[in-house]
């Protein structure tokens, strides 16, 4: 920071005074550096944290991404082959390359040069380039076990169903590229670069795995602190992640279970940093902001299904942090680093999980039979407080809710407990019944009460909202979680108009960006209706949404995004320029066709809504609307019969739907 002149002189001044009172000179300030901060390099960090330097080399992040070489390189390249249904794939070597023998995107064997590998334990998988600037994973990876956990082996990521090249997941296609879907938790400082004209990547990164400053921030500024000798308070770092400064934890012998000294005043800023990479989550800028709530660069995936099981259990692969959010650990003040090494990512207390837990959990008590009702070295706290999931086929991970087993949940909504994951042969009555007897009735609540708890309660409600509902989202709109806000401000469409514009119009001003880019959607329609004095902050919410689907233009579904964000604002042509982009990267994906064909309804061009409606309902056939919206066009356009044909279709496979039966009435079908 420049010292101003006049500031100077007064401390020059003020050091003479000083000086003639016999007091030491005062030491120089430093000259910091000016601007942004850049980054410099996990190398310029072990100058002086070498012990925490030497912690990270060799860890999960040091080697979440490497050139492939053959330091690198883990799986079998001697002309190994792997046999995935009717096809054969070849791994071997070409002078220095390692070469992958498979199916491209037309179904022809030919030969892909491995450029990097991705990941190292309890798999290894390995990225291809191409022309483009794409880099894709292989399906095939290798298991890095040792053979006597069945590693040392190729698999293929599918191994159950067959994902030929025809199928969205296919390896080469758009869903499995590592630009979007994997650089931003792989490298550090990644920059996509992706040119919509040309639909190619430039990608650049500064250090090609998770170094330092992938967690900690650009760093120059710190650096030139340093090597100053004149750090301030702040280390002059983006963030700091240093949750346990001045923290004990002292236990409590009544409860056996530790209490934070101080009490945590606010969340802690840890979860929020790792949660860039451990949660399930979609980008909604390309500036990423350390320091800030999560939810102010992605947009938080809820404990919705099928992502999660009803009672907030893991599901599909979401991580960590949607977990962790749910625990009562987090609502005490527990942070990543309580628990795990930031930098070499094992536990604190070494490989016995048991051991970080007793750390907080007194093991006279917890330990002891009377709490667990297991005969000693049965069962660890993690086999019952976070049974894990396989994903990737080999790699299981734990549940971070940290909830106690509740099998009598299982009977009410089919989530799984932790009982009958060890006693395979027993079931769920039969495990509720044991806790019952072993504990009474005093099972303990289904979830923590939470942030995002309180968010997917609110995502979930159904129209039409009832008084209570009103009352829960108009409260959710100013509550102090920011996923709460963002969920109430998306459940806020139910609202009645006159309310909506009065409570959701201040989130456009909103301090956290995903509460803003849902408060946008949902205001945009009512435009016109909005005061005056809200305008400046619409239009600011709105160029925001725009550049939140801009950061992710290489998706279909960002440019489906913008098309009915545009035809909500009344700017028709302009979303049909949206919608042709996304049908033109995504032809037969059948939303796309369909919000295409709704837009061309309102422009008048009613033989091509026709078609796009008309593909919509045959490329998925199972969505009812979509049949439904068909018909009522090809009614509306003069054909009743053909409209009446369509709906008898659709009513043998959605023999349920209350529009489809009404409709095929009035036109007189059975």
């Amino acid at each position: 920071m420049q010292v101003p002149f006049f500031l100077r002189a007064i401390l020059l001044v003020l050091g003479m005074f000083l000086g003639a009172c016999s007091e030491p000179p005062a030491e120089p300030q430093a000259q910091f550096a000016t601007g942004e901060p850049t980054f410099v390099g996990s190398a310029e960090c072990r100058l002086c944290h070498e012990a925490a330097f030497n912690d990270w080399l060799g860890s999960h992040h040091d080697l979440a991404m490497q050139v492939a070489s053959d330091s690198t390189m883990l799986g079998d390249f001697n002309d190994a082959s792997f046999d995935y249904f009717d096809t054969t794939t070849r791994f071997v070597r070409s002078g220095d390359d390692y070469v992958v023998r498979t199916q491209n995107a037309n179904g022809e064997i030919r030969d892909f040069r491995v450029a990097y590998t991705f990941g190292v334990e309890p798999l290894q998988q390995y990225l291809v380039e191409f022309a483009d600037g794409r880099l894709q994973p292989l399906p095939f990876a290798w298991d890095t076990r040792d053979q006597t956990d069945a590693g040392q082996r190729w698999f293929h990521l599918y191994p159950d169903e067959y994902i030929g090249p025809d199928d969205p997941l296919f390896w080469t296609g758009r869903e499995q590229n590592w630009n979007y879907m994997c650089a931003e938790c792989h490298s550090t400082n990644v920059q996509l670069n992706y040119d919509i004209a040309t639909d190619r990547f430039a990608t650049t990164w500064s250090e090609v795995n998770v170094g330092c400053e992938a967690c900690h921030g650009p760093a120059s500024h710190h650096v030139s602190a340093a090597q100053a000798g004149a750090l301030p308070a702040d280390s002059a770092l983006a963030v700091d992640l240093d949750d346990r400064d001045g923290v004990v934890w002292r236990m409590n012998p009544d409860t056996g279970i530790a209490e934070r000294q101080p009490m945590a005043m606010r969340a802690p800023q840890q979860p929020e940093a790792c949660g860039r990479c451990h949660a399930r989550r979609g980008v909604v800028t390309e500036d990423y902001k350390y320091g800030k709530p999560l939810a102010d660069t992605h947009r938080v995936a809820l404990l919705t299904e099928p992502l999660y099981y009803a009672d907030g259990q893991i599901r599909e692969e979401v991580f960590v942090y949607g977990s962790f959010l749910q625990s009562r650990m987090y609502q005490a003040g527990v942070t990543c680093s309580d628990c795990h090494n930031p930098h070499s990512l094992e536990l604190r207390t070494g490989p016995d999980p048991n051991a970080v837990c007793a750390q907080c959990h007194l093991p006279m008590r917890f330990a002891a039979r009377e709490h667990h009702r297991h005969e000693s070295g049965q069962a660890g706290c993690v086999d019952c407080h976070m049974p894990a999931t396989e994903y990737m086929v080999v790699d299981p991970r734990g549940d971070h809710s940290f909830r106690i087993p509740r099998p009598d949940l299982s009977l009410a909504n089919e989530s799984p407990n932790a009982c009958t994951a060890c006693h395979a042969d027993r079931d769920d009555q039969w495990a509720a019944a044991a806790a019952r007897d072993w504990w009474g009735e005093k099972a303990g609540p289904a979830m923590v009460e939470s942030g995002i708890r309180r968010a997917t309660d609110l995502v979930t409600l159904a129209p039409p909202l009832q008084p209570g509902d009103v009352a829960s989202v108009e409260s959710g709109l100013r509550d102090p979680d920011p996923l709460v806000r963002m969920a109430a401000a998306r459940a806020a469409a139910g609202l009645p108009p006159e309310i909506l514009l009065q409570q959701l119009a201040p989130l456009l001003a909103d301090d956290v960006l995903s509460v803003r880019l849902e408060a946008i959607q949902v205001l945009a329609p009512a435009r016109d209706y909005l005061p005056a004095t809200v305008a400046a902050a619409f239009q600011s919410a709105a160029d925001e949404y725009r550049a939140a689907q801009n950061a992710v233009a290489s998706r279909p579904q960002a440019h489906g995004a913008l098309a009915e964000f545009e035809g909500r604002l009344g700017n028709v042509e302009q979303a049909l320029v949206h919608a042709d982009h996304a049908v033109a990267m995504a032809p037969d994906m059948a939303l796309l066709r369909h919000s295409r064909g709704l837009l061309l309804v309102r422009a008048n061009r009613h033989d091509a809504a026709l078609e796009d409606l008309r593909l919509a309902a045959r490329l998925q056939p199972e969505v009812a609307r979509f049949s439904y919206v068909y018909a009522v066009a090809l009614n509306s356009m003069g054909d009743p019969a053909a409209a009446l044909e369509v709906l008898q279709e659709a009513a043998a496979l959605h023999p349920g739907d209350a529009d489809i039966a009404v409709f095929l009435e009035m036109l007189g079908g059975d």
